[in-house]
């Protein structure tokens, strides 16, 4: 009996750690891969392979709870991090807390051990992209080619670049400048693997986009911060013009349908009263 509960007990807690392992994966990936790889080289952030043999486990759950705080109390570590990020302080991550915290850290320092992290990131060649690439990514964003795991075009929300007909949506902000805003090929490429922003995080993590559909996308994205984007009232103005131009073309087809619609009623009702 003693055990049969020892194993049971060992099982539990081999199935609660595999379940706070794979949350903290989901947040990491979500919050945290779009500016941090573990292995992959520098983005945003530090790279993060192996930074628990560089610092505590407890500072880094210091850190990682509250970095401005850290930063401002006058720690030298801290502040080596951000003369090295460009002045960009890593901002307190939504969700965050004490337990999420230490989890985090655990699974950098578990990830950090295998040959190859989940979180590497993608290897990206600093040579030109082709114009293959470029109409693969621009079909990708445009919904022309259906986004491999089922999640909405980039189109339906976002603007990039010059854009026929109506031009892209107005619901997220324009990407045509997206590519000089991420500073790299690397950190754009993250962004699209672990979208930080509340919003597209919810969007993309039941479908997330294929590793192989990320590469098109960045020669696009890289490829529409070299031209000039149209000016933002042009295709509202078409929109608006031809909203007009149909409401008319509408009310006009209507009548022409519906104007004979009481001639059966008014005939027998005239003549009676003519009689």
């Amino acid at each position: 009996m003693l055990g049969r509960g020892l194993r049971a007990a060992c099982y539990t807690l081999l199935l609660v750690g595999a379940a706070r392992a794979d949350e903290a994966a989901d947040f990491f990936r979500q919050s945290c891969f779009s500016c941090h790889t573990i292995g992959g080289g520098r983005l945003t952030g530090p790279d993060l392979k192996d930074v628990t043999t560089r610092r505590e486990k407890a500072w880094l759950t210091a850190f990682i709870l509250n970095p401005k705080g850290v930063i401002d109390g006058g720690d030298a570590y801290a502040n080596e991090l951000v003369q090295q990020a460009r002045g960009v302080v890593m901002p307190t991550v939504a969700g965050i807390n004490a337990a999420r915290s230490a989890a985090l850290v655990d699974l950098i320092e578990a990830e950090s051990k295998l040959p190859e992290s989940q979180f590497k990131g993608l290897s990206i060649s600093s040579a030109p992209f082709t114009a293959d690439e470029i109409a693969q990514g621009a079909a990708l964003f445009k919904g022309a080619r259906a986004l491999k795991n089922g999640a909405p075009a980039c189109v339906s929300c976002h603007s990039a670049g010059p854009q026929r007909g109506l031009g892209g949506g107005r619901l997220a902000p324009d990407l045509t400048k997206v590519f000089e805003r991420m500073q790299s090929r690397a950190a754009l490429a993250g962004w699209l693997q672990g979208p930080a922003t509340p919003v597209m995080g919810s969007l993309l993590k039941p479908r997330p986009l294929d590793r192989a559909e990320i590469l098109p996308l960045v020669a696009f994205f890289e490829s529409t911060a070299q031209v000039a984007a149209p000016a933002d009232t042009v295709p509202l103005l078409r929109f608006l013009v031809l909203g007009l131009l149909g409401t008319v073309g509408a009310l006009l087809l209507l009548d022409s349908i519906w104007r004979r619609r009481f001639r059966a009623v008014r005939r027998p009702l005239l003549a009676a009263a003519r009689r």
